[in-house]
């Protein structure tokens, strides 16, 4: 979570959340983020947004139950850097990095859905 203010920008910059039926979501109910940001500066920012922070605390102790959502994120950027192309961005131009960021996912997608069909 970068609540700086350019991670401020990129909260801002969510595009509509699909789900129930109505005005959609503009931004994410909650962001997680590990101890390095425990301070209420991030906290109120977050907080100025709509969207609540759910930052571990420093001192507290472990097993607050947010690494395992944030496990997650981290598993998919190292699977990720399995491709070397995707590894050290070598692209100038971003529309064909995001290219072959599409097609590292749409790989990943495949490999797990075929192994899913395999067992």
């Amino acid at each position: 979570m970068t609540v700086t203010r350019s991670g401020v920008r990129r909260l801002e910059a969510v595009p509509p959340v699909r789900g129930k039926r109505g005005r959609p979501r503009r931004r994410p109910d909650v962001v997680l983020g590990d101890r390095g940001y425990d301070h209420d500066k991030y906290r109120r920012l977050v907080w100025d947004l709509g969207v609540k922070p759910l930052i571990a605390y420093r001192g507290a102790e472990h097993g607050s139950g947010l690494g395992a959502q944030r496990w997650a994120v981290e598993r998919a950027f190292a699977h990720l850097h399995w491709f070397r192309r995707l590894r050290i961005r070598w692209e100038v131009r971003d529309d064909i990095h995001e290219a072959f960021l599409i097609l590292g996912c749409a790989v990943l997608c495949w490999r797990r859905l075929n192994s899913a069909v395999v067992h």
